[in-house]
């Protein structure tokens, strides 16, 4: 298996963990989390630094996956993979062994694909993206970098989600829509945009 350490230890982190067990894939080494953290768990794994100290645990052997997770704005997640980019990491890419990634998708470095997923053919993800649970990403639609589609939202076909957007759980993007940059659309809503 491959080391990997996970970068933010908060709720998100530990549906990601949940996920790269089920994978077994990756071996997590450690957790990197707020400074007043170091020293604490998350679900058994220790929290070995913060931000700071990720330049002492670059090697080609450590994977990183960016764990914080994304609402409202996606800087503090951009700044991090700027970071690692900088410092020349290795990054993950996740799936869960329980979602359906279809063979003539792509994916993003970075990205996860969680629980229950379903990711269509042709369909475009890019790096650092979050796919959650239940989420629906239909044929032909393309997922720009930094972009969360949460908790059973469905993404029709041919839709385009620009970067550093979410889409709320259960949130009904139409086939065709094009979804701008930095958007926020709330939980449960229909989306229309063109």
């Amino acid at each position: 298996m491959k080391n990997i350490f996970l970068i933010g230890g908060g709720g998100h982190c530990h549906s990601c963990i949940d996920v790269i067990e089920q994978e077994q894939v990756y071996l997590i080494k450690g957790i990197f989390d707020v400074k007043e953290n170091i020293g604490k768990t998350v679900m058994g794994y220790p929290i070995v630094g913060c931000d700071e100290d990720l330049k002492n645990f670059i090697s080609p052997d450590h994977f990183f996956l960016i764990t914080l997770g994304q609402i409202k704005s996606a800087d503090l997640r951009v700044k991090i993979a700027n970071e690692l980019k900088v410092l020349n990491a290795m990054l993950a890419t996740v799936v869960s062994p329980r979602a359906y990634v279809s063979k003539h998708a792509s994916i993003g470095e970075g990205t996860i694909i969680l629980h229950s997923a379903l990711v269509n053919s042709n369909v475009k993800i890019g790096t650092h993206c979050i796919i959650n649970s239940q989420a629906l990403v239909e044929h032909d639609s393309i997922i720009s970098n930094f972009c969360h589609v949460s908790t059973a939202a469905i993404v029709n076909g041919n839709c385009k989600i620009e970067r550093e957007s979410f889409v709320g759980s259960n949130c009904v993007l139409r086939e065709g829509s094009i979804v701008t940059e930095k958007s926020v659309l709330r939980a449960g809503s229909f989306f229309n945009g063109k």
